[in-house]
């Protein structure tokens, strides 16, 4: 009873010695891992408070901390019969309060006089069947990282194994292509969640269409990932949408040199635990284009993105959620055919683009070892694009046309239980109705007429089952095993998928994990239904499939760095390739790609493999770093029987990020933050020129009987964000300015013709992107 006294008399001090300050409330719910039903009665401490300052949770796992001071706070978690947690660097700020989910792992050793460790490791995936191969997003990170300009997609390429450029953000996880990534909301697949999406990169796009304000933190998985995930082969990055605050009304507004910004959240009626959120972003490029490549003026987008969640008290949660985009950008050809340099001076180009997805969840506790998760989502992607080039006439004819709109149905529903304090099991299935209505021509040759290569409308199938358990033999060994099974309707074509990962904590900040997964993935649709002479050539491809190999080694040292050791290897087969040719999807793009109309065969082969590092002093006494260190190689073969450089084959990667906050005002309330970051990695690869059937067809042809066997020297990239932001009671203002590229590298587009001086050139632009904002939150 005195100890009862003494712990709400030490809390009675604490908050009333910050009267004058800055504070914030921090609240939540801690639930149990695998089950998630709440956990009453943990308890959750403040540890940087002094004397440290906590609160216990309610009988339904809530918890209130009041009045805590602005700034960067560790926050520590413990109950009875589950192994202890510390969330790191947790930002509080004046506007908004905190809100957390905490999920607490189970302790298998029996109860009596132990000491454990609380756990600390900030990367951990999200996902509570994943047990290697993958590392938690932070949002909060993707606004404070240096490059990260508030996209996760950027944010992502500073992580080991990951290489990007900067006039797109096309993930290239461990020298795979861009469009073998899959993105994953709210246990959907989505379209590419990019502006200007799948136009120059498939898989990429300019900026993201997704926001810090109403994004979580999400799952980024780069290879033997559960067996809940399908149809992605080099990755998946899994995200959700949080819930509003449902206590409190909260807005956001920015403005800047990319456009204007605004967010709103709270509670739909008092005494109601439902809330609202929603971010809309419009945008345009005007203001940037002495800086960027030519015709960025003509540029703009827009963005919206939304989650309503509506909790019952017996009938489980249900949530509306959002997100959807549109684009439009263009070029203008010159009349004049004097200033006719290359064949882009010629041509008109417009460009419009939408896609969006919009789901509605139910999730439901089963008793108090189980729940339940069903999604019914609508998923929508478009694209009309027109392209005319000028002839020697100076007149406009027509160059190519893509006119495509696919749809995308889904059900999805997964069942979680914990049978034991040994074993969680995940089962689930998933069905994807596909709508299509596509349409494309191409002209081929210039100024030829244009060729009808697809016109095609219908609907198709991808049916995916999957189970997947957890086995925590001990504290220290603990293993993960499934399988995948998808079946796809249109050609018959099928897959079944193993996926199994091994983990052994062999001493308390030591361990060491072995993974394997089996994976695949479809093409986009349009490949299936190209025509040649009347025949659909490619409407029975498979699966591209790959095995994933992996080991890792994590390594705790102290309280606040964290080393990861991570080989690999993964050996792709069931390449869509070109008979008797150097073509293989492996190294797919964009441009000229979409209007492919050879057949294709599954023969192609690949193979991927190295070693990432990463190095990381998480955020404490006011500065951070990480350094991450990528080798590797990527290879791919055809039926010439020869292995080739694919087109991401970069060799090796270097990060470097670093950042320093510091807390000033009369109150130390105002927070100054310099963060930097500094890559170093191969140069874009690319095919010989063929100088004099250039000349001939004055056009850039490229010798593909060595493909990509010339480099580029290797690249130096340099990104600076400086902020400053200001907490008052209820409010905050921040200035920000995010300057991404700022070495002014230039980045390489491929190879043109000259027409004036009759020889191909390197296509080269570099895109600086300095963004002066302001953000106000109340």
């Amino acid at each position: 009873m005195k100890k009862i006294y003494l712990f709400f008399l030490l809390n009675a001090l604490f908050f009333y010695s910050l009267y004058g300050q800055s504070t914030q409330m921090v609240k939540g719910v801690v639930v149990d891992k695998n089950s998630r039903n709440p956990i009453p009665y943990a308890t959750v401490a403040l540890l940087n408070a002094v004397p440290v300052i906590g609160v216990t949770t309610d009988t339904l796992g809530y918890f209130f901390l009041p009045n805590v001071p602005v700034g960067r706070h560790d926050i520590e978690i413990r109950c009875i019969g589950y192994e202890p947690a510390i969330l790191k660097e947790v930002l509080v700020g004046s506007s908004k309060e905190v809100v957390l989910d905490i999920h607490l792992q189970e302790n298998l050793l029996e109860l009596k006089e132990v000491t454990v460790k609380p756990t600390l490791n900030k990367t951990e995936p999200l996902n509570s069947m994943a047990i290697a191969g993958g590392r938690m997003l932070s949002v909060e990170e993707a606004s404070r990282y240096a490059g990260g300009m508030d996209d996760p997609a950027r944010l992502v390429s500073s992580f080991a194994g990951v290489t990007a450029n900067v006039g797109n953000n096309g993930i290239v996880v461990r020298g795979n292509a861009p469009k073998f990534l899959q993105w994953r909301m709210e246990d959907v697949e989505i379209p590419n969640p990019n502006h200007f999406a799948d136009v120059t990169s498939f898989g990429g796009g300019g900026l993201t269409a997704l926001s810090s304000q109403v994004l979580g933190n999400s799952d980024f998985f780069t290879g033997a990932f559960p067996a809940e995930y399908n149809n992605a082969l080099s990755g998946v990055f899994d995200m959700y949408l949080r819930n509003g605050n449902n206590t409190r009304y909260e807005h956001t507004a920015l403005i800047s040199f990319l456009g204007i910004e605004a967010a709103s959240e709270g509670p739909f009626k008092k005494g109601y635990n439902g809330s609202y959120l929603f971010n809309y972003r419009y945008s345009t490029l005007s203001l940037l284009s002495p800086l960027q490549p030519e015709d960025a003026d003509g540029t703009d987008y827009q963005d919206l993105s939304f989650k309503l969640f509506f909790p019952t008290r017996k009938a489980g949660n249900f949530s509306v959620w959002g997100i959807g985009l549109i684009d439009h950008s263009g070029t203008v050809a010159e009349k004049d055919k004097n200033k006719w340099q290359y064949e882009q001076d010629m041509e008109n180009q417009d460009v419009k683009q939408y896609s969006g997805a919009l789901g509605l969840n139910h999730k439901i506790n089963i008793k108090k070892t189980a729940f339940l998760k069903t999604t019914m989502a609508l998923t929508v992607s478009g694209l009309n694009m027109h392209t005319e080039q000028m002839n020697e006439q100076v007149l406009l004819v027509p160059k190519n046309v893509i006119k495509t709109t696919n749809w995308n149905f889904v059900l999805s529903s997964v069942l979680q239980r914990r049978y034991s304090e040994h074993h969680t099991n995940r089962t689930g299935i998933r069905i994807t109705g596909l709508k299509y209505d596509l349409f494309m021509q191409d002209a081929q040759k210039r100024e030829n007429e244009l060729q009808t290569l697809i016109n095609k409308t219908g609907f198709s199938s991808l049916f995916t089952a999957y189970s997947t358990s957890t086995f925590r033999f001990t504290n220290q060994w603990s293993m993960n095993a499934g399988i995948n099974a998808q079946y796809f309707t249109l050609n018959g074509n099928y897959t079944i998928e193993p996926r199994v990962s091994l983990k052994y904590q062999f001493m308390p900040n030591h361990s060491f994990s072995l993974a394997y997964g089996m994976h695949s993935r479809l093409e986009m649709l349009n490949y299936y239904f190209m025509e040649k002479e009347g025949e659909k050539v490619n409407k029975d491809l498979d699966f591209t499939k790959a095995h994933h190999f992996s080991l890792g080694y994590d390594l705790n040292i102290g309280e606040n760095k964290h080393l990861k050791i991570e080989p690999y290897m993964q050996f792709l087969y069931n390449i869509p390739i070109i008979s008797d040719s150097t073509y293989s999807f492996v190294n797919l793009q964009g441009n000229d790609d979409w209007f492919l109309s050879e057949q294709l065969i599954n023969a192609g082969k690949g193979i991927n493999y190295g070693i990432d590092i990463t190095f990381e002093k998480y955020m404490s006494h006011g500065y951070y770093y990480m350094l991450t260190a990528s080798i590797f190689n990527s290879l791919y073969k055809t039926t010439k029987n020869k292995w080739y450089n694919t087109r991401y084959n970069r060799n090796f990667v270097l990060n470097f990020l670093a950042g320093k906050e510091w807390m000033l005002g009369k109150n130390h309330q105002n927070i100054l933050g310099i963060n930097s970051r500094v890559t170093f990695q191969g140069g874009d690869r690319y095919s010989p020129v063929n100088e004099s059937a250039s000349l001939k067809q004055q056009d850039a042809i490229y010798d593909e009987s060595n493909p990509y066997s010339k480099q580029l020297s290797p690249v130096l990239l340099g990104h600076l964000t400086v902020s400053y932001k200001i907490n008052k009671k209820r409010v905050s203002h921040e200035f920000a300015a995010k300057i991404l590229n700022i070495t002014g590298y230039k980045d390489y587009y491929g190879h043109r013709y000259n027409y004036v001086t009759h020889q191909v050139d390197e296509e080269r632009e570099a895109n600086i992107i300095p963004n002066i904002s302001y953000k106000i939150e109340f």
